[in-house]
């Protein structure tokens, strides 16, 4: 028996026991992921904006074996003797990004806006800022969480132009409480 005859079923063996170690290790959730969780749930709320005063909810969950968060979102605003009633919906995966080992998110709502954000924790874990990633063309586009109590947080969703990216206008000013489940 040859040398290659003799390594060939070692071979095999070391692969067949690579992928049952790799099945049977537990899936963890990345610890930057584990920041955001005190979003998870069902928040409902009301707040202004821009189309005026509505209502509305979102919820955030883990997904893909707790790899992701999925954030669903659905405002209504009622119609106004100046515009009819307006709905939005929107959906956001949130996720570790190796590469640049931040937390990202990308958005998208019915209205075909797409914006990918870079997500920041503050150091006492009770605000989360979305970014627009700087890279991106057009405006720049900031959603802040701020937890007031374990079931209370204040949103804004702010846009500062492409030519002052810095300097933000709020379009959306909010509160929301966790629903009961």
């Amino acid at each position: 028996m040859s040398l290659n005859e003799t390594i060939r079923p070692l071979k095999f063996v070391l692969l067949a026991i690579v992928v049952a170690l790799a099945a049977a290790t537990p899936a963890q959730t990345p610890a930057a992921l584990d920041s955001l969780n005190m979003l998870i749930g069902k928040w409902v709320g009301e707040g202004t904006s821009e189309v005026g005063a509505g209502g509305g909810y979102f919820t955030f969950e883990k997904s893909l074996n707790g790899r992701v968060l999925i954030r669903k979102n659905r405002a209504d605003y009622p119609a106004t003797k100046d515009r009819p009633a307006v709905t939005h919906e929107d959906l956001m995966v949130v996720y570790p990004d190796a590469a640049t080992k931040q937390l990202r998110g990308f958005y998208t709502d019915s209205e075909s806006n797409t914006i990918n954000y870079v997500i920041t924790v503050s150091t006492d874990g009770k605000t989360i800022t979305f970014l627009s990633d700087g890279r991106d063309p057009g405006p720049r586009y900031r959603l802040t969480y701020v937890l007031t109590t374990a079931d209370a947080i204040t949103l804004t969703f702010e846009i500062a132009p492409p030519d002052k990216p810095d300097q933000f206008r709020k379009i959306i000013d909010g509160k929301v409480r966790r629903a009961k489940a």
